[in-house]
């Protein structure tokens, strides 16, 4: 059967109908692009960054990571231009006092890239009479930048304290507290995964783009001697390589280079990894060759000496560095729209191959080791104490090894829809068979094939069918 669109309004009403993201504070009627991870959500993004771990830290030699506050030193951000270079154009309609990029309008009328230049954006949405996107009125308040940092304040602290724009400021100001206690050489990196927030002026499509979110972020320092093209594109591999892991097909994914004329002053390359979401193709990932471009500013700002000392040359130096940076809201949005999948039916019978009913059911592929509950356990009826009983026991020895769930809470086919839905790969049904044959059913949640399995035997066949 041919897939169905997929769109965001489907992906939206799964995520709350089960429990995997709810927009946040809808007893007060919501709360501008925020939302709490559920049950189901919270283990799938607890997941997608184990696995992150795994293959960028944990299994690797030459990556350590760390775990930096999100209220830094407020010369971090001037050092590294925040408070002065962090802002986007905005313009406000006068009518319906909606906020919106400028360039983005500018550009989406005219074809013009017109990034920085305020004056020229401002007369453009006049003469042009570029309506607004809410009311369609043509009345725009002048072009201004607008800093995306969150401002608060501190107790002792009399400038301003900015909650984390990015993960990387405290990565590089900890550089030297790495290089004296950690027994690192170059290449090396070091990797974070935590909160920053972008006051954004247009945040939307679901968790794309929201102001409060999640990075898995590297900083991977080498030698400005080394021949460094070679090693940008190993990490364009991992990174895309890590996105097909999340269940994303290579099809799906593209890359987008910067044209020089946009790169930042300090950049020699940046590459995005565009994921093909429901909205087009849009940035998943980036890699950017940074320079030395951080290290000099803090090392300028702070007088402190943020140098590599290579001691078989003899030498000292500035190492420059590459930065992949992993978004995982991002992430997590295109695990779910690539686990996405409706589907027909097979008719019940010995020629249901090719047979299918009318009945769709809605089926959440994630990469078994991405599944939020990897096994849930049935009785197949709930005023039956001894299947109940059967059941509870199977239950309470397998979620000792991984994610299940024990559902008694309707029929049987209920119960498979549900764990469908969540993504569950295998339901282990307990029947009157099981009193006497010391067996139960497995059912596969790709296929819907069932298979009888020994209860002592079990765990090892789930283990073996979950890797």
């Amino acid at each position: 059967m041919k897939q169905q669109e997929i769109t965001m309004e489907k992906i939206v009403s799964l995520c709350k109908r089960r429990g995997f993201i709810f927009p946040c504070s809808e007893i007060y009627g919501g709360f501008a692009n925020s939302y709490s991870f559920g049950p189901y959500g919270t283990e799938l993004k607890n997941n997608i960054k184990k696995l992150w771990w795994e293959k960028f830290v944990s299994q690797r030699e030459d990556i350590v990571g760390i775990d930096g506050p999100i209220l830094l030193h407020p010369k971090v951000w001037e050092a590294s231009g925040h408070t002065t270079g962090f802002n986007d154009a905005m313009a406000d309609c006068k009518e319906c006092k909606k906020r919106f990029r400028a360039d983005h309008l500018v550009e989406e009328a005219t074809g013009r890239d017109m990034e920085g230049r305020l004056e020229e954006m401002t007369k453009i949405l006049k003469e042009k009479k570029i309506k607004c996107p809410e009311c369609q009125a043509s009345n725009w308040t002048e072009v201004k930048n607008l800093n995306m940092m969150f401002k608060t304040e501190m107790n002792g602290i009399n400038e301003p304290v900015y909650l984390r724009p990015e993960t990387a400021g405290a990565i590089f100001i900890e550089f030297k507290n790495i290089l004296d206690s950690m027994r690192v050489k170059i290449p090396f990196g070091i990797a974070q995964i935590g909160k920053a927030f972008r006051n954004e002026i247009v945040a939307g499509n679901f968790i794309f783009r929201i102001r409060e979110f999640e990075q898995m972020e590297i900083e991977y320092f080498f030698n400005p001697e080394m021949k460094w093209e070679d090693l940008f594109e190993k990490w364009l591999k991992l990174q895309e390589e890590f996105a097909m892991e999340l269940g994303v097909k290579k099809t799906d994914l593209r890359r987008l280079e910067h044209p020089k004329a946009k790169l930042s002053h300090y950049s020699k390359k940046t590459v995005d990894i565009e994921y093909k979401f429901p909205f087009g193709f849009k940035e998943l990932y980036g890699l950017a060759h940074r320079g030395d471009f951080d290290l000099s500013q803090h090392s300028k700002a702070s007088n402190q000496k943020l140098e590599y000392f290579d001691a078989e040359n003899n030498k000292r130096f500035i190492p420059h560095v590459l930065e992949p940076t992993f978004g995982l809201d991002r992430s997590i949005l295109a695990a779910l729209l690539s686990a996405y999948t409706e589907e027909a039916i097979p008719t019940p019978g010995p020629s249901r191959e090719g047979n299918y009913s009318s009945e769709i059911r809605i089926v959440m592929k994630f990469p078994k080791k991405l599944a939020p509950i990897k096994a849930a356990v049935f009785p197949l009826l709930k005023n039956k104490p001894e299947l109940v009983k059967k059941a509870k026991s199977i239950y309470d020895e397998l979620k000792l090894k991984f994610m299940c769930e024990f559902d008694d809470h309707g029929n049987i086919g209920k119960r498979y829809r549900r764990q469908d839905e969540i993504g569950t790969p295998y339901c282990v049904t307990v029947d009157f068979d099981s009193l006497e044959d010391k067996a139960a059913t497995v059912r596969d949640r790709d296929t819907m094939k069932q298979e009888r399995v020994e209860i002592n035997k079990l765990e090892n066949y789930l283990v073996n069918g979950l890797r």
